[in-house]
């Protein structure tokens, strides 16, 4: 059974838009949101020349997508580590794409080399094995050797970053739909069905989530756009023009409405609530009728 977490969030300049501490009750860990502009601000905070792993955040200015770069810096014998990692990176014209910077440490100073790297393998593998961002490391990096015991505990700190990390806006380690599975006899009664959309020119599975819509790996979309298709749809469609080889989907999209999804399968303007349905032809109208 999943417990309730209470989490402590810190506005230290006083705004929601500023920079955020949080820390959780049994928990050694440390995560601050940073954003780029505030960064000269941190000079004096001690935990932040500590070692740790850090993520840039940033959108890619040739397709508008989410990226990431995740990194890892040790304390040095001058007292410089995450802090001065970080504004070596806004110095480096390379790196211009990110906005904010979140860091994660510890209140304790325990992470040594060993740690801080097999949290950076690990932190790397879940991002994108989540595809939610464009990861933008240029090498996998090594994940150290640990001891069972010391693997454990690393596991646990990964679990509680994943509640802060989403907690700061970044669903960078969730995957676009969590399919929980049951016995076919006992189905969930909170468990969002199956939703499918055909066509002549298109077949394609999708579900609701919290998030909006996502439309499933090896649907199949339409190739051409029909006359009355809308320029969003069009934008979507060149958005995500490499995630489509030979009119099939090659992993899952998430989109913002059922309407933009149906629209971007069939290629043209739709409305989603009644071109979506169950196995057993129920609009998705229908569910959401059914829920009021």
């Amino acid at each position: 059974m999943t417990r309730g977490k209470s989490i402590n969030l810190f506005l230290m300049d006083g705004t929601a838009n500023g920079r955020i501490k949080c820390t959780l009750a049994n928990w050694t860990g440390v995560a601050y949101k940073i954003p780029r502009t505030e960064l000269d601000k941190c000079k004096e905070r001690d935990d932040l020349k500590q070692s740790g792993v850090y993520f840039l955040f940033g959108t890619s200015d040739q397709t508008g997508e989410n990226v990431v770069y995740i990194g890892q810096a040790g304390a040095r014998k001058n007292g410089e580590g995450i802090l001065f990692r970080l504004q070596e990176h806004k110095r480096n014209p390379d790196k211009d794409y990110w906005t904010e910077a979140v860091v994660f440490t510890t209140s304790n100073n325990s992470f040594g080399p060993t740690e801080i790297s097999y949290l950076e393998n690990r932190f790397c593998n879940l991002s994108t094995e989540a595809r939610r961002y464009i990861v933008k490391n240029g090498n996998d990096p090594t994940s150290g050797n640990v001891t069972e015991e010391k693997e454990s505990e690393l596991e646990e700190f990964i679990d509680y970053a994943r509640i802060v990390m989403g907690t700061f806006g970044h669903r960078i380690f969730e995957p676009l739909v969590e399919i929980t599975p049951v016995p076919v006899a006992e189905p969930l009664k909170n468990d969002e069905p199956l939703l499918y959309l055909k066509t002549t020119k298109a077949n394609a599975k999708g579900r609701r989530t919290n998030e909006g819509f996502v439309v499933f790996k090896d649907s199949m979309v339409s190739v051409n756009p029909t006359k009355s298709c809308s320029d969003s749809i069009l934008q979507l469609r060149k958005k995500h023009a490499e995630r489509i080889n030979n009119d099939v989907l090659m992993e899952d999209v998430l989109f913002k409405s059922p309407s933009a999804a149906a629209g971007f399968v069939t290629y043209s303007s739709a409305n989603g609530l009644i071109m979506w349905m169950t196995h057993d032809g129920r609009t998705l109208k229908d569910i959401e009728n059914s829920e009021l």
